[in-house]
C-alpha cells in the first residue's frame, strides 16, 4: 500500500482528464455561466477539501482499518471469508454506506446548508463531481472512518472504494450524453449521467431521489429511483431556483461562505 497515494493520484488525474476531453468533443449541453468561472470554483473546493481531508485523519483512512484489524474489531476481521469476498463486499457496503449519508445530507437542514454547495452549481460538468464544501468532505471522512472501523474493512478494499467514488463522481457529473443502447443496460448496474442529471434538477422531488454515487441499485432498493425527469432529459433545469444568478453560485467566496448564509430569497416571476 506504499504506492497508495500515487495510485489514488494517477486515477484521479486520467478519469478526470478523459471526461473533460470527452465533454468537451461531445458536449450534452451549454453551460450559463463561464467554464473558467466555475472551474476556478469548483477545483478551489477540491484543494481545500484534500487539506482539510489530511487535518481530519491526517494518515488517511488506511490507518483506520489498519486499527480494527490490529483489534480485530469489526465484521470483516470477526466472520471468517476469504480475502477477495471481504474486499468485494467491503467496497460494495461504504457504497450502500455513502448512499444513506447522501440521503441524509438532504434531510437533515443543518447538513443541506452545507451540501446545497453541490447542487448550487447552475450546469454539470466533471468539475462538478468534485464541488463539495470542505466541511461537508471532513464531515464525509468521519463517516467513512467509522464505517470503516465498526465492518472491520480490509486496507485493500479502501483503496478500490476511493478511487472507484471519485471516478464515479467524475463520471456521472460529465457533461455528455449515452446512447440508449447503452445508457439503458448501464444504469441497471451503475449510475449514469442521465440519471444522475435528474438529482440535479431544479424540481424538489427530482433532487430528492436518485441518491447514488456508484451502483444504481440502492435507489431502486430504497425506493428513491426516479427513471425519467417529468419535462425529460432535454428539459432538466440544474441547479437550484434560490441559487440560479451567476453571483450567487460562482466564486471562491461565494461557494465557502453559503452554507453559513441565509438563503436568498426567489424573484418572483
Amino acid at each position: 500500500m506504499q504506492n497508495e497515494v500515487w495510485l489514488r493520484m494517477g486515477s484521479f488525474i486520467t478519469v478526470l482528464a478523459l471526461m473533460m476531453i470527452w465533454e468537451a468533443m461531445f458536449p450534452n449541453r451549454t453551460s450559463p455561466v463561464a467554464s473558467s468561472k466555475r472551474w476556478l470554483s469548483n477545483f478551489f473546493l477540491v484543494f481545500c477539501g484534500a487539506l482539510v481531508g489530511r487535518l481530519v485523519v491526517p494518515a488517511g483512512l488506511a490507518v483506520v482499518a489498519i486499527l480494527a484489524d490490529q483489534h480485530q474489531f469489526g465484521l470483516f476481521n470477526v466472520v471468517a471469508m476469504p480475502l477477495w469476498l471481504a474486499i468485494a463486499l467491503a467496497v460494495v457496503a461504504l457504497d450502500c454506506l455513502i448512499y444513506w449519508q447522501h440521503r441524509v445530507f438532504h434531510r437533515v437542514p443543518i447538513l443541506w446548508r452545507l451540501h446545497r454547495v453541490h447542487h448550487a452549481d447552475p450546469h454539470l460538468d466533471a468539475s462538478t463531481g468534485l464541488r463539495f464544501h470542505p466541511v461537508e468532505i471532513g464531515l464525509s471522512i468521519v463517516v467513512k472512518a467509522i464505517g470503516i472501523y465498526l465492518l472491520g474493512v480490509p486496507i485493500e478494499a479502501i483503496l478500490i472504494f476511493e478511487i472507484t467514488l471519485n471516478a464515479s463522481a467524475i463520471f456521472n457529473h460529465s457533461n455528455i450524453k449515452l446512447p440508449n443502447w447503452l445508457e439503458n443496460p448501464l444504469r441497471k448496474i451503475i449510475v449514469t449521467q442521465a440519471m444522475h442529471r435528474i438529482h440535479h434538477s431544479q424540481v424538489v422531488n427530482e433532487t430528492d431521489s436518485n441518491f447514488g454515487f456508484c451502483l444504481s441499485i440502492w435507489d431502486r432498493v430504497f425506493a428513491s429511483y426516479t427513471q425519467r425527469a417529468k419535462k425529460g432529459d432535454d428539459g432538466l433545469v440544474l441547479g437550484l431556483k434560490e441559487y440560479a444568478t451567476e453571483s450567487r453560485n460562482t466564486g471562491i467566496g461565494t461557494v465557502l461562505l453559503m452554507p453559513f448564509r441565509k438563503t436568498p430569497k426567489m424573484k418572483e416571476p
